[in-house]
């Protein structure tokens, strides 16, 4: 028997599945979904997305995280409560003094705790037989390649694998394993991957690695009020965008290191460019294309550089043009500026720069900071920054303000133009650069 009213949901039977991706430090000794558990309850509240779920079968009180809905702004909160008198004196009566939604802006209801999952009914397949849960649970044993963890610490099909996020997925977004997977493919957790976030945090509820982690321990948001980036943030510089496509805008630099000093950027909230969706690849790989052309009919070739900081909040491709007798100097110059440093680049060679940012994707599995830099002839130099390295932010344009002798215009904070200076700027570029733009 179930009622809802309004933002509440009551009901006596517990959902199935409120358990997965719940934090384990927070569910009470013994608590399961083997009784008192429906999961017919979970399509319900998954369809319906109260604010609020109480349920009490299980006679136990146990308050989850809050988790996310499936194409809805808001979270859910689970409450169970305890049955009535119980010896063990848990909680039977939970006071909750929400304010109506009616009342409340479209970001109020938005706002996510930090301690927000993913939904716990995603994705949760089961087994139609006996049988089939025996052939899985022992195909999965062929499948520890695909997972991150210790095999002792996975669960058999049977007991949830369905419900474990897929680290090749999320971290990737493919596969080899195609359908025949049988951990959990799941787009949100793919997204969240790709805003920084851990993927034990998603699969689990928490990091064991707690503050020597370099991923976020919370669920992003999409945008963000206060980045400089975002088109929808009321901090961007408007006046700084040059051309805007489907996926991705270009900007000139705050404080150019150069004139014509290009920022290529995601439209969507990416922390960067080696973990975004193919269609934005194509995109800012027609546009590197563009800039090299424009760039060559001026005597210049460019260089493409990125920090790729695991805790960056928005990417962004750095483009700065140099004169086309300097370009054949840019790879030892790089080389020299990492040897002081006390490290050696990976070289990457390839046919095309799409290729090239292929095979340096492939390498690219989220775990640590990487900074690489795309050379005018198409080798890639890449460095893989560990825990505890100390890496210079401003690495990639300190090095080419040596090769420009430009040595004090390393800090961008001393190249600041003032507002009617910028816009005259844009409107410069804009206006050269409009033959070769594939979004005009």
């Amino acid at each position: 028997m179930c009622f809802h009213f309004l933002n509440y949901y009551f009901t006596n039977e517990w959902p199935s599945g409120v358990l997965n991706r719940a934090s384990t430090s927070d569910i009470p000794p013994g608590l399961s979904d083997s009784s008192g558990s429906d999961p017919t309850i979970s399509e319900l509240v998954a369809e319906i997305k109260p604010r609020y779920h109480v349920a009490g079968a299980k006679g136990v009180f146990y308050a989850r995280e809050p988790y996310m809905n499936v194409d809805a702004a808001h979270v859910t909160r689970f409450i169970g409560l305890a049955a009535v008198g119980n010896a063990s004196k848990q909680k039977f009566i939970h006071a909750i003094s929400p304010t109506p939604a009616s009342t409340m802006s479209s970001t109020d209801i938005s706002t996510k705790p930090p301690n927000t999952t993913l939904s716990p009914y995603t994705f949760v397949e089961r087994p139609a037989n006996a049988h089939e849960a025996e052939k899985r649970s022992a195909d999965v044993a062929n499948d520890s390649q695909y997972w991150r963890y210790d095999v002792s610490k996975r669960q058999k099909v049977g007991g949830g694998d369905s419900a474990r996020l897929c680290f090749k997925f999320v971290s990737s977004d493919s596969c080899p394993q195609g359908d025949k997977c049988h951990f959990n493919h799941d787009m949100d957790a793919r997204t969240q991957s790709m805003r920084g976030v851990c993927f034990e945090f998603l699969n689990k509820g928490k990091c064991e690695r707690g503050e020597g982690c370099n991923r976020k321990h919370s669920l992003q948001e999409g945008r963000s009020k206060e980045c400089w980036f975002c088109l929808s943030s009321p901090n961007v510089e408007s006046h700084l965008i040059t051309s805007v496509g489907e996926n991705c805008y270009c900007a000139l630099a705050k404080g150019p290191l150069v004139p014509d000093h290009v920022l290529i950027l995601p439209i969507e909230h990416l922390p960067n460019t080696l973990s975004s969706p193919p269609e934005f690849e194509i995109e800012l790989v027609k546009l590197q294309n563009s800039l090299r052309a424009y760039f060559k009919s001026r005597k210049k070739e460019v260089v493409f550089f990125e920090w790729v900081y695991l805790k960056t909040s928005h990417a962004n491709l750095q483009a700065i043009p140099i004169p086309s007798n300097r370009a054949s100097a840019v790879k030892d110059i790089f080389n020299l500026a990492a040897e002081k440093l006390g490290f050696k680049f990976m070289e990457l060679k390839s046919e095309n720069s799409l290729e090239g940012r292929r095979l340096l994707r492939d390498q690219f599995d989220g775990k640590f900071s990487v900074f690489y830099v795309e050379l005018p002839e198409g080798t890639i130099l890449s460095h893989t920054v560990e825990e505890n390295e100390k890496f210079p932010v401003q690495f990639g344009r300190e090095v080419l303000a040596g090769l420009l002798n430009m040595a004090d215009r390393a800090d961008w904070r001393n190249c600041k133009l003032d507002k009617e200076e910028e816009i005259k700027m844009v409107e410069r570029f804009k206006s050269s650069f409009q033959e070769y733009d594939p979004n005009e």
